[in-house]
């Protein structure tokens, strides 16, 4: 990866041998440019165990941003591996570095490893672009892919808030999130809730999406016959018959309602299959 686009560093710069030191626990501190948002505990309790058993093969690398304090350019889990251990000391490069080149570097470093989730992946982008004001494309040349495959990723941020943490939190797929991509913040909730309580695959989501999309011809609706000459009581009487001859229609039953508005009163006929066939349901 050509690193002189993000920090001016070539591989010219570097020095033939780097110089390993031991730095105590106490004077490290996590990088502020740290793109991963979420670690995986139970991985790194395996990487202690490993450390704990074989050593730390590969020293972290830092920069001195203060005397006697350091900041953590590359090698984080490894460091709370090792946190977890009570070690007091851990080897270590140091590196002269600048906030730019810092940020850079971490972001890239992360970027390498293909260890990030979706969305810190879309926001490690979008801080490189921003550090080194360049275009999609030049970024995308930058880090060896497609610029198709990183505006994919730069399109997530575009999400709502819990539709980001879904995917962060693999209760969603990256696909499921761009799927999402044409809905409002509040349809982007509505749909979450409607995958995550009915597992629903992308294609279904792909499908509810476009429904929701999709502007659906306006029916012009008929005018309800209005119950003349009728007491409120009536008119509730009478629409609680017709809402219970909905009900037995809609268990699949054949029901025929007749209304009839005379001079004496409103007459209701409700007909009824002898044999109990049911409808045929649509």
């Amino acid at each position: 990866m050509p690193f002189s686009l993000f920090g001016n560093r070539n591989k010219s710069d570097e020095k033939p041998q780097q110089k390993i030191e031991q730095l105590a626990l106490t004077a490290i501190e996590p990088n502020r440019f740290q793109p991963r948002q979420v670690f995986d505990e139970h991985a790194i309790a395996e990487l202690a165990e490993t450390i704990k058993a074989h050593g730390l093969l590969q020293p972290i690398v830092v920069r001195e941003y203060e005397t006697g304090k350091y900041e953590i350019i590359a090698g984080e889990r490894r460091f709370r591996a090792v946190t977890s251990l009570n070690w007091e000391t851990i080897p270590a490069i140091v590196e002269k570095m600048d906030d730019h080149e810092t940020a850079s570097l971490a972001l890239i470093e992360n970027l390498q490893r293909e260890e990030l989730s979706a969305v810190e992946e879309a926001q490690a982008y979008q801080q490189l672009m921003a550090l080194n004001d360049v275009t999609q494309t030049q970024l995308a040349k930058g880090v060896g892919k497609s610029q198709s495959a990183v505006a994919n990723k730069l399109r997530l941020l575009k999400l709502s808030q819990p539709v980001l943490d879904a995917i962060s939190a693999k209760k969603i797929s990256e696909r499921h999130g761009r799927a999402l991509l044409p809905l409002n913040a509040d349809q982007q909730r509505h749909v979450l809730m409607q995958i995550e309580d009915r597992d629903m695959n992308v294609k279904a989501t792909e499908r509810l999406v476009s429904e929701l999309t999709t502007e659906k011809p306006v029916t012009p609706q008929r005018p309800k016959k209005r119950l003349r000459g009728l007491t409120s009581d009536t008119r509730i009487a009478v629409n609680t018959i017709k809402e219970s001859a909905k009900m037995i229609r809609d268990t699949g039953l054949s029901v025929h309602v007749h209304e009839e508005n005379t001079d004496d009163g409103y007459r209701i006929v409700i007909d009824l299959p002898k044999d109990g066939h049911s409808s045929s349901k649509n």
